[in-house]
């Protein structure tokens, strides 16, 4: 268990805040052998109709496979190039890394958080590799197998009988829940002096990095048990206030519920935000005076899981999307002001600001979304995901809203320099998908320029400044934006994006580091990983100043 003591200036007194490391409870014993035996035999056998000797799952083959170990600090990797003082610290990226085989199917969504992380300092690096040691973790190490459901198994009467059997280990203690069921597989934030590893059905995980790299699972945060509900993956750290902004969202009401939390690490009340029924929400955004909630029509609906043997969430393209803009420091949801725009999914906003009366987003707008893209059991055409750049607009006099597309398909996993996070920018670094999650390149967008409507294509020309190509063969993640110099008293620009990136021809990963401003195809540096890094989800840069705070916890 680990803690410290903060002063929240509201309360006038000092407040504990402890990270509570989980010690879950299973049971071995005759109920759990009966359940395996049910869903070994009734379920995976006759109710599963998908043979993965002869069709591997998409996303568990290749460099979606996980690795089968971790790897502690490993030193002295060759650098290409040189690495810019402004990277002291530790670049972090979390994903899926499936431990146990699953019973039967799988999801890019499911598999126990690992995170890969490339310690910097001095112009040396190290690389580290380490499991998110959650509840549901260290529950299938005790079993030494798969037990919890995942997203992948949600699909038709199937779907049903997972959820039986998830209930019954449940009911007859052989689970224990009361830790939550996440993965903390999700995404990565620093906020009050914590590493959080984040995935939206659970709560936040503490990590703390060490001074040779390691990374160390500190226990769940539950904000002093003021936190009774999920946690999104994407919080808002303001830069300029030291807050931070959450919502989760849940299958039953309230169906959002956000949470504002103070620099000192105190959550306030909730703020229960009414919508007709329970949908994905994985992002949000905020601006200096408001948050902005998007009630997209992605809803969650199992009698058309069973019906059509599709996944528990569906897309409804008769529905509008709404955004809702509500005061930041609003203590109820009575000052919402909700706006309505042709029908999209979001999975990710690059940042938001206010102009006079009005309040921008600047978006990833995604068309017809389908969740069975990430199942991976369809290897062949294998569908990629319409995703284009787009500013939205809502005008808080009138009540009116439109958007403008900024870029041709496909952009995804969008970052800025997080000094301007709820403020006005003007860059922002997006990845080019070629397939599903399989990035090609990363592309850097200037606010300030008009799109080139004609393309269709992204290249460079219009409001594309510069895209860095990865080349054949060679697949990157999520670029992150690491200032020279912290703050918005420099050039927006000025710094650097890193990354990850897997070559397949010669099965060799790395980190490439390059110049944000110039976007030069020769990179700064290249590190040289010592084995490969599969490909992940979100990723985080904690300075050298951040590593030295959360070392005193």
């Amino acid at each position: 268990m680990a803690g410290e003591k903060q002063r929240h200036s509201g309360l006038g007194r000092r407040i504990v805040l402890v990270a509570v490391e989980p010690e879950p409870k299973p049971r071995k014993g005759v109920g759990s052998k009966v359940i395996d035996f049910v869903e070994k035999v009734m379920v995976k056998k006759f109710m599963y109709n998908y043979d993965s000797s002869i069709n591997p799952n998409h996303y568990l083959s290749h460099n979606f496979a996980p690795v089968l170990y971790e790897t502690p600090p490993t030193n002295h990797l060759f650098v290409k190039g040189y690495l810019p003082d402004c990277l002291n610290g530790e670049f972090v990226r979390v994903g899926p890394n499936l431990k146990f085989e699953p019973v039967a199917g799988y999801h890019l969504f499911d598999g126990d958080g690992m995170i890969h992380g490339l310690r910097i300092k001095n112009g040396k690096a190290t690389y580290v590799s380490r499991y998110v040691r959650t509840s549901k973790l260290k529950q299938e190490e005790y079993f030494g197998a798969a037990k919890f459901m995942k997203v992948g198994d949600l699909k038709g009467w199937f779907g049903i009988l997972v959820v039986i059997m998830q209930l019954l280990r449940q009911i007859l203690k052989v689970l224990d829940v009361s830790h939550g069921t996440g993965t903390a597989n999700t995404a990565l934030i620093y906020h009050h002096g914590k590493l959080l590893a984040l995935q939206e059905a659970d709560k936040p995980y503490v990590l703390k990095i060490l001074e040779d790299g390691d990374l160390q699972t500190l226990g769940m945060l539950d904000y002093d048990k003021r936190l009774a509900h999920s946690f999104t993956a994407h919080p808002k750290v303001d830069p300029f206030t030291g807050e931070m902004f959450t919502f989760g969202y849940s299958l039953s009401p309230p169906y959002i519920t956000y949470r504002v939390i103070s620099k000192d690490g105190f959550m306030h009340d909730p703020v229960p935000i009414t919508i007709s029924d329970p949908i994905m929400m994985h992002d949000f955004a905020i601006t200096e005076n408001y948050a902005i909630f998007m009630d997209l029509p992605l809803f969650f609906r199992p009698k058309e899981m069973v019906k059509e043997n599709k996944s528990a969430f569906t897309f409804d393209a008769t529905k509008r999307a709404r955004f809702g803009v509500l005061p930041r420091y609003a203590k109820d949801e009575l000052q919402i002001r909700w706006f309505e725009l042709p029908n999209c999914f979001i999975f990710h906003n690059a940042n938001a600001w206010e102009e006079e009366d009005e309040v921008v987003l600047i978006t990833c707008r995604l068309e017809n979304p389908d969740l069975d893209v990430f199942d991976g059991i369809v290897k062949e055409n294998l569908k990629n995901l319409y995703v284009e750049l787009y500013e939205m607009r809502f005008k808080l006099k009138t009540g009116l809203a439109s958007q403008k597309r900024l870029s041709v398909s496909t952009v995804e996993l969008p970052r800025v320099n997080e000094s301007y996070t709820g403020r006005r920018q003007r860059y922002v670094y997006g990845t080019i998908l070629d397939s599903v999650v399989k990035v090609t390149g990363i592309v850097k967008f200037d606010l300030h320029a008009e799109p080139d409507t004609g393309k269709t294509k992204l290249e460079v020309g219009g409001n594309v400044q510069g895209i860095y190509d990865l080349g054949p063969g060679r697949f990157g993640s999520e670029a992150i934006f690491v200032p020279c110099v912290p703050g918005i008293t420099s050039e927006e620009d000025d710094g650097y994006l890193i990354f990850f990136v897997h070559d397949e021809n010669a099965g060799k990963s790395s980190v490439h580091v390059i110049d944000a401003k110039t976007m030069s195809a020769d990179p700064v540096a290249v590190v040289e990983m010592p084995h490969r890094v599969p490909y992940g989800f979100h990723a985080f840069f904690v300075t050298e100043e951040q590593l030295q705070e959360q070392g005193k916890l």
